[in-house]
Formats: C-alpha cells, structure tokens, sequence
C-alpha cells in the first residue's frame, strides 16, 4: 500500500486528463479542473469510496467556499488518515490556496493510494447516495440538471403549422442563414475561451514549478552563506572569493574572474611563503638540537667530576669575592 512515494514516482507523472476523468467517473461529478477540488470534499469521498464507513460524510461539506470551511474538510481527512495510519502529509495551507500544481500532485497521490487499495475499481459504491448527507452534496451531483432540461424543453417544443410554414417559405432561408451564422458565432467565443483557460492552467503549473524551484537553490544558498560565516573558515582567502560571488550585484558580470583571482593569488603566495616556512622550521630544529647536546655535555662533565669538600668552600668564596663561579677541574 503506497502512502509515502518519491517524486519522481510513476504517479506523479499522470496527467491532468487522465485525474479530471478519474474524479469525475468515480464519483459522478462534472469538475473541469483539478483545483476545483480544493475544498478537500473530493478527497474525503474518495477516502469513502475506498474504505467504506471510514469517512463521517455528514461532516463533510461540498459547498465550502472560505478557507475556514474548506480547513474543516481537511480535518475530516487527517482524523481518517490518523484511523488507517496513513503518514502522508497534507499540506492544507497550500491546497486551500487552489494552486494548480499542488492541487494536482495530491491528487495525483491520492490515485495512486486509490489504485494500490482497490486495483482501481470500485465494487457497489454509489457516490451520489454517500454525497446526500454531506451538505451540499445532492446540489453537487446536480449541476448539469438545468442544462439537460433546457435541452429537452426546446427539443419538445410545438412545430409550426404547415400553413403557416407555406405562408412564410420565401423567409426560410434566410432565417436558416440566419441561425447558421449565429451557431457559428457562438461556437467561436467557447472555443477561444477554452483555449485561454487552457494557457492559463498550464501558465499556473509553469509558475508553480518555477517558485519550488527558485525556493530549492535559495536554500541551498543560504546553507552555503551559513557555513562561510563559520568562525573556523570564515578569514579563509577561498571562503572570502565565494562570499564576494554570493553578495554580487546582478550588472556585475566579473565577479567569477576576480573571484578566481583571489584564489589564484592565494595559491601564488602560499607557494612562495612555503620555502621560507621550511628554511625557518629547519633553523629553529637546528637550534634545539644544538641546546640538548650543550645540556648533555654538561652533565656528563658533572658526572665525571667530584668536589672535594675544601674545595667547594674555596668555589663559594670565589664566588661570593668577584660575583662570577669558578669552575674547576
């Protein structure tokens, strides 16, 4: 049972199409996009659907129209995800919103939740009696009513007489003109708006897409800027060079060169410096080595000698008379 996928999962690449016609067939609505389910209704009923009885359909409500209402929807889902131990996370704030792109990846999830409990099919599930305890829910089932009866009522209405029909046959023709070029008209302002909606969703998705993005290597960004300003690293030559490319300004199209010069200048001098490093570091070995052997012919020198008591006493007189020891062998 998938409850937490990848994105890059077979899931999330199923089209807007192939969603729209899902909802609408499983659960006999008339949604002409995604985010129209951003109430969180849909999401509950499918939760029905799957697991029958899990969800309290009285408690949801298909005509939310506020983000406080739609807030409860979700709440309804979360208790139900809670019950079945699902661990997916919904992000509410984003879905209220009616963003495309969100809007669309959860539902794309929820198929394919759907799909691994079910196998995709449904067995004596009926959508439109579950949704009559919801509010607004037979209302919902019904929005294509009044079209279909208007339908009908003009298909049922009187035809005229065929002596009024003879009276007027030299005018059917235009009126037929007429009417052919007002079907004509009329088609074209669906059309060209079907189209615009079309540029705008997939405009939204573009947009979408760009601001994960940018907010993506925004972060990445800051954790970069975070570790530079580390105490350890933060007087580094290098660290300096990536610092200066982090705060550029845009119209400053050298700051990668000088960047570089600065490392390559920092390599320059650490190249020159390291002879002089070596030299000093011998010396000072040199001098350390010389000391220890002083202080070991010292003490070799005292190991072989012996003072005689008298003269030790001589030795401190000496000493005390002219201020300087006087060694004697």
């Amino acid at each position: 049972m998938a409850t937490n996928i990848g994105m890059m999962d077979g899931a999330y690449f199923v089209g807007r199409s192939e969603i729209l016609s899902w909802i609408n067939t499983t659960l006999h609505l008339n949604l002409s996009k995604v985010e129209e389910a951003c109430s969180g209704a849909v999401h509950c009923q499918m939760m029905d659907a799957v697991h029958p009885g899990m969800v309290p359909m009285h408690k949801v409500n298909f005509d939310a129209k506020n983000e406080y209402e739609m807030i409860q929807n979700y709440k309804v889902l979360q208790d139900v995800f809670n019950k079945l131990k699902i661990t997916k996370h919904i992000e509410v704030s984003k879905l209220v919103k009616g963003r495309p792109l969100d809007n669309l990846e959860f539902m794309q999830w929820m198929k394919r939740y759907c799909d691994s409990v079910n196998g995709g099919g449904l067995n004596n599930y009926n959508p439109l009696e579950r949704r009559e305890a919801s509010k607004g829910g037979r209302e919902t089932g019904k929005k294509s009513a009044p079209q279909q009866s208007s339908t009908k009522g003009l298909s049922a209405a009187p035809r005229p007489s065929s002596s009024h029909a003879r009276r007027n046959s030299n005018d059917v023709p235009s009126s037929a003109h007429l009417s052919n070029q007002s079907e004509k008209a009329s088609s074209k302002p669906s059309t060209s708006m079907a189209a615009y909606d079309e540029q705008i969703t997939a405009l939204k998705l573009s947009v979408d897409s760009l601001e994960k993005e940018r907010d993506f290597y925004f972060a990445k960004l800051r954790d970069i800027e975070i570790l530079c300003q580390t105490p350890e690293i933060e007087d580094s030559p290098i660290v300096a060079a990536i610092q200066k490319i982090l705060y550029a300004t845009d119209g400053d199209a050298s700051v990668v060169s000088e960047a570089q010069a600065m490392v390559a200048l920092h390599s320059k001098e650490a190249g020159t410096l390291s002879p002089i490093a070596e030299a000093s570091e011998e010396k000072s070995t040199c001098e350390i080595q010389k000391r220890k052997n002083i202080l070991n012919s010292d003490v070799d020198a005292a190991g072989i000698i012996t003072l005689s008591p008298r003269q030790r006493l001589s030795d401190a007189s000496d000493v005390h008379c002219s201020g300087s020891p006087l060694m004697t062998y």
